[in-house]
């Protein structure tokens, strides 16, 4: 069971922190904690495995980054960790999943990731990278052409 006030903290990091030095204290200002009692249950929820972590959105559109791609890859099953993690460590590389293949005859690609550059070129570029740096050959671009919605999960109201 989770405890009213860490429903609360909850609720408050799943929007947008204060721009602040100290977020973590005007948050516990409004909560009526102190700053070292906030982080202290945030650890606690994170420790536990109620909270497994909370971490900015990039809208990248409006950082610059007009163009994205999402990589289908090809990675044989027993390389498909060892891979998603070289993947995952590039910085202009922002999720990393892998999927079930259902059919693998029409799409047989294991892999994804979302890959973020200035422009198409750069986003081909950036990817004929990755594809060098883990020896993959088959893979799939599928390129956004609008972005429709980005909303994170809502688990309590604050």
């Amino acid at each position: 069971m989770i405890a009213e006030i860490d429903k609360k903290i909850i609720a408050r990091l799943q929007g947008d922190l204060e721009l602040t030095p100290r977020p973590f204290a005007a948050m516990a200002k409004k909560l009526g904690l102190s700053e070292a009692q906030v982080v202290e249950r945030i650890r606690d929820l994170s420790d536990k495995g109620i909270m497994r972590r909370f971490g900015a959105t990039l809208r990248h559109q409006q950082s610059g980054f007009s163009a994205n791609v999402m990589v289908a890859w090809q990675i044989k099953p027993d390389k498909t960790e060892e891979t998603g993690e070289k993947l995952a460590a590039y910085r202009f590389v922002s999720h990393c999943y892998e999927r079930e293949t259902p059919n693998p005859e029409d799409f047989p690609y294991n892999l994804y990731t979302m890959v973020h550059g200035r422009s198409k070129e750069e986003c081909l570029e950036l990817v004929k990278e990755m594809a060098k740096a883990v020896c993959a050959e088959d893979y799939a671009l599928l390129f956004s052409k609008k972005e429709l919605k980005k909303t994170s999960m809502s688990y309590f109201e604050s």
